[in-house]
């Protein structure tokens, strides 16, 4: 019971504070002593947090009934709050459960935590000074609240025209298989443009030190390592729950985990061949079904919150592959779960895309000495007449009419471009340098 509360409050939260462009991040914590604590000054009126109860005869109420009041209620009482106090509230008290601490960016609402009480004797004295902020209150029950006016936003006037650190500012992202590859590529230039990157991978520990050193050389917290196996439904639906506790909801789920498997049809073993699809195919399916969970959520309160669901896929999601019959067609099977995923979410303001990428020489995939694709492709003979792993690598680059492979760059233009359409979803892009071109 205590956790569908927490699922369900916490991404309307980050709905509720929306800007036209993001919501607030809001960290949980399950601390007795601080509700108790913040309850007393309540009932003191010496503090103003937002104060949530329970649902009244909630065990009278299947699980969909109940998610159904807790969210009207939820809003009602956001709704009530903003209107009397004409501020979001920092601070959440979900009655017998915890606390939700709220802040523009993970590090503020870090401070607002350790400096729980401050802030709460600090509430009421702002309330009073606070003064309308001109934000649309819209009819049943959908709001948007906007202290700090975004200057990207419809709301606030703007003609639209955001850079490029704008689109993903203080968005929460998740990138499975993140912490090598194509995943960390992504990973570091989101960071780099002050998006929270969950770093999701099952090497928790290459997660985990790739997310020091970006807190460390940006001097904030922009990157969480989170231990992932898509493979496994219990894991994903962990990992999307840890998520919205430590950040409080999803904007940009990347679907980047995947492996490949070469070798003839004659001769792969079925095992080989199902491991590519239970990772690549039943992978991006789980996380979806979970993540898009959290994102409707968010959609709620004003109608207008949009998220992107990305997956990374390949050319070999759009021409067949020889000898790599399984790793085509589990890319190939994906575009259509991607296109499939589009009809249905665009409901909730779900974006969901595909982006086909070249070879990534020189990533792991493909270079590492013992298991990269180079290697499997010498050993299997898919490249005629091959002698040597260089020999593999230049027959590839002159497949490609620009003599190079695909950078993690290049990928990241394309995220940035699906972010920033509105007006897109269900595609499959390709960026291959022009080895593949839609027709």
């Amino acid at each position: 019971m205590k956790n569908i509360y927490i699922e369900t409050i916490t991404p309307l939260l980050r709905g509720l504070t929306f800007d036209g462009e993001r919501g607030n991040i809001s960290i949980f914590e399950d601390d007795s002593k601080k509700v108790g604590f913040a309850i007393d000054k309540i009932r003191s009126e010496e503090t103003l947090p937002l104060y949530l109860k329970g649902v009244k005869n909630q065990n009278l109420l299947n699980k969909e009934q109940l998610v159904e009041k807790i969210i009207s209620y939820t809003i009602d009482k956001f709704k009530d709050y903003f209107k009397k106090y004409k501020q979001k509230p920092k601070i959440v008290i979900l009655e017998n459960i915890g606390i939700f601490y709220l802040g523009e960016s993970y590090d503020d609402a870090i401070n607002v935590k350790n400096n729980f009480e401050d802030v709460l004797k600090n509430i009421k004295i702002k309330s009073k000074l606070s003064e309308p902020q001109g934000c649309t209150e819209k009819k049943n029950l959908k709001i948007i609240t906007d202290n700090n006016c975004n200057p990207s936003s419809e709301e606030c006037g703007n003609d639209g025209k955001s850079n490029r650190n704008n689109i993903v500012k203080n968005k929460i992202a998740v990138v499975t298989g993140g912490a090598q590859g194509f995943g960390e590529s992504i990973v570091r230039e989101l960071t780099k443009s002050e998006c929270l990157v969950f770093i999701a991978d099952i090497n928790v520990k290459g997660a985990r030190k790739l997310a020091e050193k970006l807190n460390t050389k940006y001097k904030r917290t922009t990157a969480l390592p989170i231990k992932v196996d898509v493979t496994d439904e219990d894991s994903v639906k962990k990992m999307i729950y840890e998520i919205i506790k430590k950040a409080g909801g999803i904007d940009i789920f990347i679907s980047n985990a995947g492996v490949l498997k070469a070798g003839s049809v004659k001769e792969m073993e079925f095992s080989e061949f199902a491991l590519v699809n239970e990772v690549n195919y039943f992978g991006y399916f789980l996380c979806v079904k979970h993540a898009s969970k959290v994102m409707a959520l968010q959609n709620i309160p004003s109608e207008k919150y949009f998220s992107d669901i990305i997956q990374i896929n390949s050319k070999s999601g759009l021409k067949g592959s020889n000898k790599n019959s399984a790793y085509a067609g589990s890319k190939f099977g994906s575009l259509g779960l991607t296109q499939s995923f589009a009809l249905e979410l665009i409901d909730d303001n779900i974006k969901v895309n595909s982006i086909c990428p070249g070879n990534f020489f020189e990533g792991p995939l493909w270079s590492d000495p013992d298991r990269g694709l180079f290697v499997q492709y010498l050993r299997t003979g898919k490249v005629p007449g091959a002698k040597t792993i260089e020999d593999v690598k230049s027959f590839y680059e002159t497949k490609v009419p620009m003599k190079r492979g695909c950078t993690g760059e290049d990928v990241v233009k394309a995220i940035y471009y699906l972010i920033d359409q509105k007006y897109e979803t269900g595609q499959a892009i390709p960026v291959t340098g022009g080895q593949v071109m839609l027709k």
